[in-house]
């Protein structure tokens, strides 16, 4: 499937060094970026007051005595770096436990840097418009607003926003996975929520949004968006369930795109 090499971190794994590990790479790997927010203790914002808190709670640790170190979660479907599937809003849409993986496995993916937007602004199709001639289907976009530096912070909200004949584009093009490194990929206001119409364009086509994305600007300033770029973005396979939270991968294989090309 096109998966990092891993040869790299062979002689340690999870921070234990297997007997007879070989220090010997025959290659170099490539970066491997970490798509997604931590979920630390009083430091993940929820969208919407009904949304549950993150809370990881040890419930046995071996400094104490016990045999092993064991953590309850109180998490919810929505809690940081997350995907909504199309059940999100529509009760007759998939489920996150029924999404299609080869989307969301080693899918190739397009970087659309929008960061010179501002709060509240619009992102138009003329945003996207240098990159298409990359997108397509099995393609995933994912925008880089630059927004997500304000993780947790009070303006949080105040993020540009995918205007919805935008996204339309994007699923006729055949595009079914949209990722932004911000609360949502619609408008959010101050007491009212978002107003949800990219969220309807996108997950009533079939697709699936991935919101709290973050490490978009370091793809963008490494250059690897303008290679092979691959992301995995993984839910848990929570039956019947509206979304879940993920860790999300990328990292970039081949040789050096332009823009526009194919």
């Amino acid at each position: 499937m096109g998966a990092p090499d891993t040869a790299a971190s062979a002689t340690k794994l999870n921070g234990i060094t297997p007997s007879g590990a070989s220090t010997a790479s025959s290659h170099s790997a490539p970066t491997v970026y970490d798509l997604s927010h931590p979920l630390t203790n009083g430091a993940v914002p929820t969208f919407h007051w009904s949304h549950p808190s993150f809370c990881a709670c040890e419930v046995s640790s071996v400094a104490k005595g016990d045999v092993s170190n064991v953590h309850s979660i109180t998490i919810g479907t929505h809690t940081g770096t997350h995907i909504d599937a199309p059940y999100h809003f529509f009760a007759d849409g998939t489920t996150v436990d029924k999404l299609d993986l080869t989307l969301l496995t080693a899918a190739p993916a397009v970087v659309v840097d929008v960061r010179r937007k501002q709060a509240h602004e619009m992102i138009t199709w003329e945003d996207l418009r240098p990159y298409a001639g990359r997108m397509g289907k099995g393609v995933a976009v994912l925008l880089c607003t630059g927004w997500s530096k304000k993780w947790n912070q009070e303006n949080y909200s105040d993020h540009p926003f995918l205007d919805p004949v935008a996204a339309k584009n994007l699923m006729e093009i055949g595009v079914r996975v949209v990722g932004v490194d911000a609360m949502s990929p619609d408008e959010v206001l101050p007491g009212t929520g978002d107003a949800l119409e990219t969220h309807k364009v996108i997950l009533g086509n079939g697709g699936v949004i991935v919101e709290n994305l973050v490490g978009l600007e370091r793809v963008v300033e490494s250059g690897d968006d303008r290679k092979d770029l691959r992301v995995s973005i993984l839910p848990l396979s929570l039956t019947d369930c509206d979304g879940s939270p993920v860790r999300a991968v990328a990292w970039a294989e081949g040789e050096h795109k332009e823009a526009g090309d194919s």
